[in-house]
């Protein structure tokens, strides 16, 4: 959880969150126009790219909102260092010359999300299933050995 969501919108994930590898930008909000508009809209889809982590017994279960996105738009990686990338594009609606817009609020461009996953996970099971708009990837736990104990008897 974050010590102060409401500073950094409302997001579930904190810049003091060793797993969380989210780029956060500083400037989103200020109405300054600038020559390179393209890098604003990856920028503003990867910040709208909402992402929950949840550790259960079992697993680590990432749901990830993706509407209107179909599954062969979305790539789910996984790197050798345990890095858990889920990246894709949202494509522009095209405009006819012949439409008004009154409001454009829905982003549009590539987004990338990477989380480090801990030494725990089972990098080579890892699954992931789209319904409804909701991406579900599923990284099972390897169990916890529990330590053998044995007694030592203590002489004298």
């Amino acid at each position: 959880m974050s010590i102060i969501p409401s500073f950094f919108g409302g997001r579930r994930s904190s810049i003091f969150d060793p797993f969380s590898l989210d780029i956060w930008d500083p400037f989103k909000d200020f109405p300054i126009s600038s020559s390179s508009d393209h890098v604003s809209n990856e920028t503003s889809a990867l910040v709208n790219t909402r992402v929950d982590w949840k550790e259960t017994p079992e697993a680590h279960v990432f749901k990830a909102d993706l509407p209107g996105i179909k599954k062969e738009e979305i790539k789910v990686e996984v790197e050798d260092d345990r890095i858990l990338q889920i990246s894709g594009e949202r494509n522009v609606e095209k405009e006819d010359k012949n439409d008004t817009w009154h409001r454009v609020e829905r982003s549009s461009g590539k987004f990338t999300r990477r989380f480090r996953l801990p030494e725990n996970a089972k990098m080579d099971q890892v699954k992931a299933a789209m319904e409804n708009g909701v991406l579900t990837i599923t990284v099972p736990k390897e169990e916890v050995k529990k330590p053998d104990v044995k007694s030592i008897e203590i002489s004298g």
